[in-house]
This record gives structure tokens, sequence and C-alpha cells, in this order.
């Protein structure tokens, strides 16, 4: 570990752990949290987590003979660039991405595996039914009723700028080690924000390399590391990440394998915020500030607060989208927008 990087993380509080005996627990844990905490050993009779402590490379034949015949998405990284996968000096992406056969890439694994300055090569969100038969059936999580979508992460060691996700997700370490650096949701403005619209994979990133922090050209960061907490996975253990909670994620072994659940507890057929925030910096941002401070009155009162006030003198039956929303008025609704839009 570099020596920036032993001072950011000497001091900083580990994630707090729980216990969670059975699937019961595991959804008491889980019931309106807002906090992380890691669950040492949860998924450790996993097949795949016994293949992986056997060695990778048992990990990766575990895989391979589950591997559906489809093309998978790869991100080859830049020789030299220490697993960082971020941007590069013109702000475009410092790795470029592949299709191939999951045989081939993991061949690209084997033959850099003694390369001091191997490239990274890391396949990211990978959709297990899709991609695999069998592995989610026999490497599983029982989250009740959550319709969780499940994703692979498989790489060499890597380094994955500070990011945060809409659903809440329950991170599984099956092999290698994980290190993630937590920050809660509003610390977004001292963690340096890139641009929202080209970004690595589809999330604004933090522009500070945590391994060499330039505390001159980014001093707020200072005041996130002392929100931060950070935990370390070890095969078998789990990792909770509410919704909207930044994290920073560093595959530290040679070879290593994440499984995710992400999920929603609001129905799927609600819009993503992320594409509210897109439309306000189009048709909002760019206004005189008199019509801007307008524009919040009108959002704290129809989103933000949205009390009894907003509704009241509106005649029952003709509240419109202004009734709580039901599948059917969020279709309309997402309907007009695409018309209003496509003018």
């Amino acid at each position: 570990m570099a020596e920036a990087d032993a001072s950011i993380y000497a001091a900083m509080p580990a994630v707090a752990e729980r216990e969670a005996a059975d699937a019961a627990a595991l959804d008491r844990l889980l019931q309106g949290a807002r906090e992380p905490f890691v669950i040492r050993g949860l998924v450790a009779h996993w097949p795949l987590v016994q293949a992986g402590l056997v060695s990778p490379r048992a990990a990766r034949e575990y895989l391979l003979a589950r591997a559906r015949p489809v093309p998978f998405t790869v991100s080859l990284g830049m020789p030299g660039a220490d697993g960082r996968l971020f941007y590069d000096a013109a702000m475009q992406m410092n790795f470029r991405e592949a299709r191939g056969k999951l045989a081939d890439i993991f061949g690209g694994i084997d033959a850099n595996a003694d390369h001091a300055d191997a490239p990274a090569i890391y396949l990211g969100s990978i959709d297990v039914p899709t991609h695999f038969d069998g592995v989610e059936r026999d490497n599983t999580v029982d989250l009740g009723a959550r319709n969780a979508t499940v994703s692979l992460w498989i790489g060499t060691k890597t380094r994955i700028a500070a990011h945060n996700d809409f659903p809440d997700n329950l991170a599984c370490c099956a092999a290698g080690r994980r290190r993630f650096t937590l920050f809660p949701p509003e610390q977004f403005a001292n963690l340096y924000l890139g641009p929202i619209d080209n970004t690595p994979a589809g999330r604004a990133i933090s522009m500070v390399d945590f391994q060499a922090p330039d505390f001159a050209a980014h001093p707020r960061f200072a005041e996130a590391l002392g929100a931060a907490q950070m935990a370390v996975l070890e095969p078998g253990d789990a990792l909770f990440i509410p919704s909207m909670w930044w994290h920073h994620v560093e595959g530290l072994a040679p070879f290593n394998i994440l499984m995710n659940y992400w999920w929603r507890d609001t129905p799927r057929w609600l819009g993503q915020p992320q594409d509210a925030l897109n439309h306000a910096i189009l048709s909002i941002r760019d206004l005189p500030a008199e019509d801007k401070a307008i524009w919040r009155a009108l959002f704290d009162h129809y989103v933000f607060e949205s009390g009894p006030d907003v509704t009241d003198h509106i005649p029952a039956g003709g509240h419109g989208v202004l009734a709580p929303l039901t599948a059917e008025a969020a279709g309309r609704l997402r309907s007009f927008l695409l018309r209003t839009l496509s003018k």
C-alpha cells in the first residue's frame, strides 16, 4: 500500500458488523436500513466462494463451465495505470471496451498474470441470468419479496472511483478481496464529482485519486474523509450499501469476483430521479436567478413538500398527477413527457 494510501485508511472507522442467522434475520436488518453494515460469512457456503478458496483458476473454471454462449463485455485498462479505471488527460476514458467469449477474456487474465504493469481486465455489471446457467440458483441470498437484479463483477486488481447508485445494494465477495470506502449521501460536494453525462459507467464519479489525494486541488475531500467508513471484504462476506451512499471500490487481489443484488423499495414504474435532474439542467439551470427562484419554490410545493395544500382545494377525482401515482397514471405521465421532449 502506498504511503498516501495508508494515511487515508489508517484512522478510518470500519463499517459496523451485523449478524444474520437466517433469511428472516437478514430481512429485519434490511428493512428501512439507511446505514451500511457488513455480515461476515453470509455467503461462505456458496459453491463459487468455495471454488475461489481453492484457487482463482478454480473460480474461473466454475464460471466457464456455466457460461452461456453469449458475448461478454470487458473493460481493458491502460498498462501502468495501477488498475484505475478513470479518465485520461483529455477527459475520455482511460480504458477501452471489447466484447468476446468469456474463455478468451479469462485467457487474457492468465496471460497477464505475471506482468508487473499488466492492464486492468474488468467485467462489470454482468447480468447473471442472461450470461450463466445455474450460477444464480446455486449461489443466492434469500431476500424475501425483494425483486433484485443480480450482477457479477469480475476482474484483476482495479480501482473504481467513488460513485453512488439509486437502488439499495447487497455486495457479496465471492473471490479475492474488496475494499469499499463509503460516504453518506450528503458528502457529494466534498467528493468533487465529475460530469454527469460523460461517465465511465453511467454515474458521476469522484475526481479525487484516493491513492494519492491532492488536498490543494480538492481541499474539501478532507471533510469527506471525516465522514468516511471502510469495509474490507474477504470471500463469503457481504456489505449492505444503502441507496445513494457513495462508494469507492478496490479489487485488492490479483483476481476478484463480486456478486451483488440491487433492489428498490419503490415500484419499478416510478421514474428515475437522475432523469429529473437531467431535465432540470436542460430546462431550469440556465434561467435568470429570479426565474430559478420561482421554480425552486414550485418544486418545493409540488415535489419536496407536497402537502395537503396542493390538492385540498381541488374536487375529488380531479387531482390528476397530483394524486398519489399509480402504474397507470405513471404510464400516462411518461408518455406525455416523451411527447413533449420529442418536440
